[in-house]
Order: C-alpha cells, then structure tokens, then sequence
C-alpha cells in the first residue's frame, strides 16, 4: 500500500511539472508572438514617417529642395555679350497636290455602213421579184431601190448584206427571213421549178 501511494505521488508531480513547463512554454511563445507583431507594428510606423518625409505634400515644397520657379536655360553668350537667339522650327510647308487633269470623254466611233450591194447583169426576162412567195409589188420595188432586182442578186447576199436590206426594208423588215426570199431566188435562179414547187407550192 506504501509503494502503491508513492508511485501515485511520484506520477502527480510528473504531471504537475509536466503541467508548469506547458504553461511557462506557452507564455513564452505568446510573449515572442506579441513581440514579433510590435516589431512589425514598428517597421511599419518607420516605414510611414519616412515615406512621408521623402515624398513632400502636394503644393507645399521639400525640406530639401526650396519653392523656386522654374528658369529656362539662358542661351550661350557670343563676343560682345550679345546672345544667339534660339531658332525656332520652321513648320514643313506640304506642297499642294496638282489637281489631275479633266480628261474629255471619248466618242463613241460610229457604226461603219452597210456594205454597198454590188449590181450584177440584168435580170433575164420573166425574172420578176414578184414570182416569190411574200412577194409583192411594193416590196419589189423596195428591193429594187436597194439594188436588188433578179432572183440571182437577192440568192447572192451574204448574211451581212441580207441583213442590212431586211433593215431597210421598214414595215416589211422581218419578211426575207420568215418567207424564205433567199432560199426560193436561190431555186428560181438554177431553174429548178420542180424543186421550187416541192418546197413552196405551184407557181402562178
């Protein structure tokens, strides 16, 4: 019972200085936490007085440089003690830009004109434009005026030249090619009734 009572004791005084080093260390550490946090607290009232000692209030002038209006540098002295005025910039003048040209419009060339139809040898007898399908005596005479007057000359023209008789040919432009004029002077001129009778009917 003796021993039992002892060892007790000795385990509660281990645990009581246990206890006291715990305590002592934790105030130690929150002595230096509360220490490091005043030297930083210090640091930094420093670090304010001396920033507003280095940088001077707007308007007001520094300790170190006194309130002096600024001078511009006078210009560097010649002989006689007159000075050399400071030249100024020219301003660069910009040429003015030549207006272009009018350029005159160019006419239009004009269309060349129809070839002329070239008159061949007289109609034989009997070789009436009239003869022809659509044909009748005003338009013969028309195509005559235009120098067509024989089966031959009328189965001769060229496209061109066709087309530039059925443009003069006024209210009956259109007819040459619709009737057939060239292919039936064409028929008419070889002598080729039986033919001409096949293709477009009995002649009168």
């Amino acid at each position: 019972m003796t021993d039992f009572t002892v060892m007790h004791l000795i385990l509660i005084v281990i645990f009581a200085i246990l206890a006291i080093l715990a305590l002592w260390w934790g105030a130690r550490l929150k002595r230096e936490r509360k220490d490091g946090v005043d030297a930083l607290e210090q640091d930094d009232r420093l670090q304010r007085v001396d920033s507003d000692k280095a940088v001077p209030a707007p308007g007001k002038p520094s300790a170190t440089q006194p309130d002096m209006p600024p001078t511009a540098p006078a210009p560097p002295p010649v002989a006689g003690g007159e000075t050399i005025a400071t030249p100024q910039p020219v301003p660069s003048a910009v040429p003015p830009v030549p207006a272009e040209p009018a350029v005159e419009p160019v006419a239009a060339a004009p269309a060349p004109p129809a070839p002329p139809v070239a008159p061949l040898a007289p109609a034989p007898a009997g070789d009436t434009l009239t003869t022809l399908k659509g044909v009748g005596p005003k338009v013969a005479a028309k195509l005559n005026e235009l120098g067509i007057t024989s089966f031959a000359e009328l189965a001769a023209l060229s496209p061109e030249q066709a087309a530039a008789i059925d443009a003069e040919m006024g209210n009956f432009k259109g007819r040459m090619a619709r009737d057939r004029w060239q292919e039936q002077a064409a028929l008419l001129a070889a002598g080729d009734r039986a033919g001409y009778e096949a293709k477009f009917g009995k002649l009168g």
